[in-house]
């Protein structure tokens, strides 16, 4: 799983886009739903949340807030995720668009270090 990313004081953040198989779309949205609960639950995780498109219903957006980066990394190479890393083109249409974000505003709480 290739990581160019830009680096930078924490939190560290990313956004994807996936756009899955017709076919596939709701099994996607099932298997990306239930990330949600385990992956709040990993350490450094600030903030994980799942959404559809409202104009595009056909389009699965994710937003992370991590910590720092070596947490995103922790939480990649889980089981689950590299699993699904593998196995991502049996559900999408065109491969994951994931932006990593450099935050500017200030984190409205404080981050644990």
């Amino acid at each position: 799983m290739a990581r160019i990313v830009p680096t930078g004081p924490v939190p560290f953040a990313l956004m994807g886009l996936a756009h899955p198989k017709p076919e596939r779309a709701a099994e996607l949205k099932e298997l990306l739903l239930s990330f949600v609960a385990p992956t709040r639950d990993e350490d450094g995780a600030l903030e994980y949340h799942f959404h559809e498109d409202a104009d595009d219903p056909s389009t699965f957006v994710f937003y992370e807030v991590w910590q720092s980066k070596a947490h995103l990394d922790r939480h990649l190479e889980l089981p689950h995720m590299q699993e699904f890393w593998e196995r991502r083109m049996d559900y999408l249409d065109r491969d994951l668009e994931i932006r990593f974000l450099s935050m500017q505003s200030p984190y409205p709480r404080p981050i644990a270090r």
